[in-house]
């Protein structure tokens, strides 16, 4: 018996040796310093690019795109949602993620770098553990995303994080006013992550992204600021709360005030009531 439990001692031992050399392993002064609540570090209302106008983000789409983006617009125009997919609370998924509808926070391990937001389903996980991109996984809205950091500065210190996203689904938009992607569901999207040189509580993500419906690559910058609060509030927020958007056979409704469906553009015809009896 005393046997029995000087072996499980060891064993306990051993597995507390292994977790602290394991956490000692992690250096995390070799690791950028990007905690804290981070914020887009522009007003008004959401862009992709967020140094154009929202409706003039110069996407350069292949014509049959730029054909679907357009009766997209008209859609939206007539009251419509067009094909911006996240008004029912669907996933914006990547790049868009990187919108940051909500504040994000930023947290990094030896093997992922975690991007956490209170928005649709936006968190994120990149992998820096040297892995491959799986073969057989089923595609999601946020990707499948490896990293690779690098020290650019030569301080010993990493500076920059590499990441390229792809196996992702759709429907996805770029952002709000329904710039669309390919239907194949190709899309690769890079990106280059790190500090302003002048101002450690500035974060810039420089975004690429490859895809069918674009006639060449397409590169935007976004800016984040830091919230000074050493401690800030976190807002929670739950998209199906209070979301009056209804979806039936891919016609977009509202319902009213006293829970009646109603229509969103003039002369919207009603959807199919076949299955409910008729007064």
């Amino acid at each position: 018996m005393q046997y029995r439990h000087a072996i499980g001692a060891l064993t306990l031992m051993a597995a507390l040796v292994m977790t602290f050399a394991s956490a000692s392993a992690f250096d995390q002064t070799k690791y950028p310093d990007w905690k804290g609540q981070w914020r887009r570090a522009e007003s008004g209302p959401v862009k992709f690019d967020p140094g154009k106008p929202q409706r003039a983000q110069e996407a350069p789409l292949t014509p049959e795109y730029q054909a679907i983006f357009e009766a997209n617009l008209r859609d939206q125009d007539a009251g419509g949602q067009g094909i911006d997919p996240t008004y029912t609370c669907l996933s914006p998924g990547m790049p868009r993620i990187m919108n940051i509808y909500e504040p994000m926070e930023i947290v990094i391990t030896p093997d992922t770098t975690h991007i956490l937001t209170q928005h649709i389903h936006d968190a994120r996980r990149i992998f820096t553990d040297g892995r491959d991109f799986p073969k057989d996984e089923d595609p999601t809205f946020a990707g499948y995303s490896i990293g690779k950091w690098s020290d650019t500065g030569g301080d010993g210190r990493y500076d920059e994080l590499e990441v390229e996203t792809r196996n992702l689904r759709n429907p996805r938009t770029y952002d709000s006013t329904g710039i669309p992607f390919h239907a194949d569901g190709e899309t690769v999207i890079k990106e280059r992550i790190y500090a302003d040189k002048s101002d450690p509580n500035v974060l810039h993500d420089r975004i690429t992204s490859y895809d069918h419906a674009l006639t060449r690559p397409w590169t935007v910058t976004k800016t984040y600021r830091r919230n000074p609060d050493p401690r800030p509030f976190w807002r929670e927020t739950v998209c199906a709360e209070e979301n009056n958007h209804v979806e039936i056979a891919g016609q977009g409704y509202m319902l009213s005030a006293d829970g009646l469906l109603m229509p969103v553009k003039k002369d919207q015809p009603p959807p199919d009531l076949r299955y409910f009896r008729q007064k």
